[in-house]
């Protein structure tokens, strides 16, 4: 699972990227001060499910913190975009192609208004950034819309003669872009094109994969800088998109991140307080003061809740976890140390397979931990199981 961190330059991505996982980042106040994109490892928050039984999960990966754990995902911080850059402006052609392989996207928006459409500084409050959300997704369908069109009249062609499985195919040809069977059905089901696709104008491409964009790559917008925005223009944000928008602050929840890093401060990412633990400084103390005045406000910094909302609700992913009915531990006494993330609808035989190829090839039957009960390979696994694949030898 990839998530894809985009925007226009100067708007705090690589901070958000920073503050989800503490990763080096280039941050620079000025266009373009990231051109190669930075990957790293954030995580998504649950509860730890060890708790219900009287123990604490010690994860292979990930960690523990307080009463939750913390699930490793993989984020890509690309270069800015602007407008223009499905025609190549600001080497968009190349930054958009390092999000093909993204499964869903936080769209990093300035709040405070005091970034312009080409990602320089003006005045705060002197630029309306509802009008970076239209201009993201309009360079996106662009983007999809020549990724299709390229050579479509003669895969068109090609396939209409074989006689294979359309949705299939185009699921195949474009598995690239994450495009998998479902959302190639689901896009023919809302946009009624005919399946004989050499009669397809090219509205119909654009009106297809457009469709196919919004099912494979899903937004998230992330209202950043909004410690120095305003409720009302949350609400005109809210008002002008169909995606979810969170208010945060990279800033904030950075000073956190590193502050509790430092055993400066105890704080748990998504929570409304910390704890102070050490001795800061004068600066350090200024700075925490004001960072708790904005969480009594606005209760977190939005930026855990963004990466959950991307993978729990975006994607409609569960947690699931492999363990015994006998024993929570593995043979070095580590208690449920793996947890996988899979998409709602996966099934007892889906979580074999992800497991090892052998457990899925020779399975036998699952066992529920929690109930103790057995069930079949078409069991559908439900948030926080913990399942035991029994497996022929």
């Amino acid at each position: 699972m990839l998530i894809g961190v985009v925007g226009k330059p100067n708007v705090g991505k690589s901070t958000f990227f920073r503050s989800a996982t503490l990763a080096e980042a280039l941050i620079g106040d000025y266009p373009f001060a990231t051109i190669q994109p930075n990957r790293g490892t954030g995580f998504v928050k649950i509860k730890d499910i060890a708790l219900e039984f009287g123990k604490n999960a010690t994860p292979r990966e990930g960690y523990i913190h307080g009463k939750y754990r913390f699930v490793p995902i993989d984020l890509i911080d690309v270069a800015g975009l602007v407008p223009g850059a499905s025609e190549g402006k600001g080497m968009g052609n190349k930054f958009l192609d390092d999000l093909g392989a993204a499964d869903v996207l936080i769209h990093v928006i300035d709040a405070s208004g005091s970034t312009n459409e080409r990602g320089e500084s003006v005045a705060p409050g002197s630029y309306n950034p509802v009008n970076d959300i239209n201009f993201l997704e309009t360079e996106l369908d662009t983007w999809f819309h020549q990724i299709f069109e390229r050579g479509w009249n003669k895969f068109a062609r090609q396939l209409q003669l074989s006689g294979k499985p359309i949705a299939k195919s185009i699921a195949e040809h474009f598995s690239g872009l994450k495009i998998n069977f479902g959302m190639v059905r689901s896009a023919f089901d809302e946009t009624k094109l005919s399946d004989k696709l050499t009669t397809w104008t090219d509205e119909d491409i654009k009106k297809f994969s457009a469709t196919l964009r919004k099912k494979s790559k899903p937004i998230i917008i992330a209202a950043n800088k909004f410690d120095k925005s305003t409720p009302e223009i949350l609400e005109k944000l809210k008002s002008s998109t169909k995606s979810y928008v969170i208010p945060c602050s990279t800033e904030y929840e950075l000073a956190l991140r590193e502050a509790s890093k430092h055993k400066i401060i105890d704080y748990i990412p998504g929570l409304s307080k910390f704890e102070t633990i050490g001795k800061p400084n004068a600066a350090q103390s200024t700075a925490l003061n004001t960072i708790d005045e904005y969480l009594r406000t606005y209760k977190t910094t939005g930026v855990q809740d963004i990466l959950n909302y991307s993978v729990f609700k975006l994607l409609d992913s569960i947690c699931v976890h492999p363990g015994g009915v006998s024993s929570l531990e593995d043979s070095q006494g580590n208690v449920l140390p793996d947890c996988f993330i899979m998409r709602r609808g996966s099934t007892a035989l889906d979580f074999a397979y992800k497991l090892h190829t052998d457990f899925g090839n020779k399975f036998i039957r699952a066992i529920n931990v929690k109930t103790k009960k057995t069930v079949g390979k078409e069991y559908e696994l439900e948030n926080y199981d913990i399942i035991e694949i029994v497996a022929d030898k």
